[in-house]
């Protein structure tokens, strides 16, 4: 009988995860946020890879509309871990005429993130990008296998994904066409949490309780201190200075937060456990449509 814990197990098997990669393809990068995900992905890739370097550069889409402290974040993990970054900025893509920024209080720059993520690939001919994405977030990325193929337009097609059947992954790809790889896959966000705390890995505060200005619009509680969300005028009023920390980081116009007094990582679990939403449910990107997610997964977002 193996005495093989739940997160040995879910640890070894990103890890193989990670090695295939590097072993398959030439040139694959490293998707990061500063988000929880691809913190515990990068933190794996230094276990896969000591006492080398990352064998891959960290590959940040910079929207222009982050938070600060997972900016701040992002920088001191860099130097940490001593890896190479590399940002595509869609601010650049704006202004270079790639993409049209969104007008009105609902606008975000989420969605223009895959043009500046194609325009990156493509500029340094990456072959495969690693991500954080886990199959118990969202029901399109339930669909996703291990190694995602994209054709040479960056799309991904759902009803055409390879067979990994004894975990054998399929890199071969033709010319201008990449992989998107996802080594935690299989890990749900109890998971990672209980990951980070048994390896005690430093995150950005915004994981844990802080007071914050918010706006509460269409049942979700938005960042209104960095300025990014545009607030209408009869919003500006109901502003307010909240007790609450967010479970998911990424564009800070469209990433809700939770009311929450969780101080500790034990705290995180033990709300984590006892949650009845998603916390893909905190995020206004994925409300716009029933299929918001999936629609621009097919169109080469993350």
């Amino acid at each position: 009988m193996s005495d093989i814990t739940h997160l040995q197990f879910l640890e070894s098997e990103a890890i193989y995860v990670l090695r295939e990669t590097a072993a398959q393809f030439t040139k694959p990068a490293m998707l990061f946020s500063g988000g929880k995900d691809s913190i515990v992905m990068a933190w794996l890739a230094r276990k896969a890879f000591h006492p080398s370097k990352l064998p891959f550069p960290l590959l940040h889409i910079d929207t222009g509309h982050n938070f600060p402290e997972a900016m701040t974040y992002r920088d001191w993990f860099v130097k940490e871990v001593r890896a190479e970054l590399v940002v595509g900025s869609v601010q650049k893509s704006i202004d270079d005429g790639r993409v049209v920024e969104e007008r009105g209080h609902n606008a975000s720059r989420n969605k223009l993130q895959t043009v500046t993520l194609l325009d990156t690939i493509e500029e340094h001919q990456f072959d495969a990008c690693l991500g954080g994405g886990r199959r118990d977030e969202e029901k399109a990325r339930a669909k996703e296998r291990f190694f995602s193929h994209r054709d040479e337009f960056g799309q991904w097609d759902p009803k055409n994904q390879r067979p990994e059947l004894w975990n054998i992954f399929n890199g071969r790809k033709n010319f201008g066409e990449h992989f998107r790889v996802f080594p935690l896959s299989n890990w749900t966000e109890m998971d990672v949490w209980q990951y980070i705390r048994q390896e005690e890995i430093p995150l950005p505060n915004l994981y844990f309780t802080h007071q914050r200005r918010i706006i509460e619009r269409h049942g979700q509680l938005l960042d209104a201190e960095t300025g990014f969300v545009t607030l209408l005028e009869e919003e500006k009023a109901k502003v307010k200075e909240m007790t609450i920390r967010f479970r998911t980081v990424g564009d800070a116009t469209c990433t809700g937060a939770v009311l929450s007094d969780a101080k500790t990582i034990d705290d995180v679990v033990a709300e984590v456990a006892a949650a009845r939403q998603t916390e893909r449910g905190t995020r206004a990107d994925d409300k716009r449509s029933e299929t918001a997610m999936e629609d621009r997964k097919k169109e080469g977002y993350f």
